[in-house]
C-alpha cells in the first residue's frame, strides 16, 4: 500500500466532505440529537404512578401499608376516596393509573395470621406502565406480609428460643440504584455510530460514480485497498470524534459511571467503526444512486442495530432462531462490551469473544469491499 496515494485520497474526501454541510451536521447534529432524545426520554423507570386508595378498614395496618406504597416513590397518592365509582371515573380521566381496595377486614386477617385480599384495579391501556405497577403492588405487598411474619416469629422465637426464619439481604452490583440510564447511554453509543458511520460513508462511491469522477480514480495507479482506507480515514476521524462527544455527554451531562479502560473502550470502537463504515462502503459500491444508498443503508443497518442489537428489546426475550440470527449483528457484540466496560469495568479476558467477534466481522466486510472495488479496476 502506498501512503502517499492514500493520503492524497484521504485529503480529497475532507476537503468533499468540509464542504459538503449536510455531512458535517448528520456527523456532528445526530449524534448530540440523540443523546439529547434518549437521555431525557427514553427512561423505562416508572415512578410516581398515580393511585386512588379505598381505606375500608381504617386501622394502624392499613395506614402501615398505605405509607409504603406511597414513601417507596413508585406510587403517588392522589385521591382518597369511600367508593367505587369514583375509582372508576378517575381511571377514565386518566387521573390515576391504579386504584386500589383495602377490605374491612384487613387488620383481622393479619392479627390472626390468615391471608388476606387487597383489589387493585389497574389501567391497562399502557401495558408497560401496568406491569410495572403490578410488579410493585406484588413486591410491597410481599415484603409487608414478610415483615408481619418476620415480627410475629422473632416473638416466638424469643418465647421458645427457637432459631429465626433466614432473613435475605439483597445487594445488587454494578447498578445500585437500577437506574435505566445508566443501561441506555452505554447501548446508544452502538446505535449512534452504526448510524452515522453508514449513512455517511454510504454515499461516498455511489456519489463520485454519479459525478463521473470514479471512472478518473480508477484510472489512476490508484488500488482498491488505498482507496478505501484513504475514504476511510476522514470518516474514521468524524467517528472518533463523535464517540468523544457522546462519551463526554454521557460522562458529565447524564451523570453516567464509567468503571473501564478508555483504551479498552476506543480500541474496540476503532474495530466497530471500521466495521460499520465498510457496511457503507459496501452499500455504496452497490446502489446505483444516493437515494437508494441512504434507503439501503437505514434498512440493512440501523433497523437491525436498533431492534435486534439488544438495546431496547432483550435477546433472551426473541424466539429462538432470531436469537442466533442477532450473532450477525456487530452492534450486539459491541453493546455487550460497552456494557460490561462501563458498568463492571472488566478487563480484556472478560470480553474476548464478543471483542473477536468484532474483529471477524470488520475483517470479512473490508475485504468484501476491496473485492468489489476492485472491480472497477478490471
Amino acid at each position: 500500500m502506498n501512503i502517499v496515494r492514500t493520503l492524497a485520497v484521504a485529503k480529497k474526501e475532507t476537503r468533499q466532505i468540509m464542504r459538503d454541510s449536510r455531512s458535517l451536521y448528520l456527523a456532528l447534529g445526530i449524534p448530540v440529537m440523540l443523546m439529547i432524545l434518549f437521555g431525557y426520554a427514553l427512561s423505562l423507570d416508572v415512578d410516581d404512578i398515580p393511585i386512588a386508595v379505598w381505606d375500608q378498614n381504617r386501622s394502624p395496618e392499613s395506614r402501615d401499608f398505605i405509607d409504603r406504597m406511597t414513601s417507596s416513590g413508585y406510587f403517588r397518592l392522589v385521591v382518597q376516596t369511600d367508593n367505587y365509582p369514583e375509582i372508576v371515573r378517575d381511571l377514565d380521566r386518566n387521573m390515576i393509573s391504579v386504584g386500589v381496595i383495602i377490605p374491612f377486614d384487613f387488620s383481622h386477617h393479619l392479627k390472626n395470621g390468615s391471608s388476606t385480599q387487597i383489589q387493585a384495579i389497574v389501567d391497562g391501556s399502557d401495558s408497560t406502565r401496568a406491569n410495572l405497577a403490578i410488579v410493585y403492588l406484588d413486591t410491597i405487598s410481599a415484603t409487608f406480609e414478610g415483615d408481619l411474619k418476620m415480627e410475629s416469629l422473632t416473638k416466638q422465637a424469643v418465647q421458645s428460643r427457637v432459631r429465626a426464619p433466614i432473613d435475605p439481604r439483597i445487594r445488587i452490583v454494578y447498578n445500585p440504584e437500577l437506574r435505566s440510564r445508566n443501561n441506555i447511554i452505554p447501548g446508544l453509543i452502538p446505535v449512534i455510530m452504526m448510524i452515522i458511520s453508514a449513512l455517511l460513508t454510504s454515499l461516498t462511491i455511489v456519489r463520485e460514480r454519479e459525478t463521473g469522477t470514479m471512472e478518473q480514480l480508477m484510472s489512476t495507479p490508484l488500488k482498491p485497498g488505498e482507496l478505501v482506507v484513504g475514504k476511510l480515514i476522514p470518516y474514521f476521524t468524524l467517528g472518533y470524534v463523535d464517540l468523544l462527544l457522546v462519551y463526554i455527554m454521557g460522562r458529565y451531562v447524564f451523570q453516567v459511571p464509567f468503571r473501564g479502560s478508555l483504551l479498552i473502550m476506543f480500541g474496540v470502537s476503532s474495530v466497530f467503526l471500521i466495521g460499520a463504515m465498510s457496511i457503507g462502503f459496501l452499500v455504496s459500491a452497490v446502489a446505483s444512486n444516493q437515494f437508494f444508498a441512504t434507503q439501503l443503508a437505514l434498512l440493512g443497518t440501523v433497523l437491525p442495530t436498533f431492534l435486534l442489537s439488544g438495546f431496547v428489546f432483550p435477546i433472551s426475550n426473541m424466539p429462538e432462531s432470531l436469537q442466533y440470527f442477532t450473532y450477525i449483528i456487530p452492534a450486539r457484540h459491541y453493546i455487550t462490551v460497552l456494557r460490561a466496560v462501563y458498568l463492571k469495568g472488566v478487563g480484556w479476558d472478560a470480553i474476548i469473544w464478543p471483542t473477536l467477534a468484532l474483529v471477524v466481522f470488520a475483517l470479512f466486510v473490508t475485504t468484501l469491499v476491496a473485492r468489489k472495488l476492485g472491480k472497477y479496476t478490471l
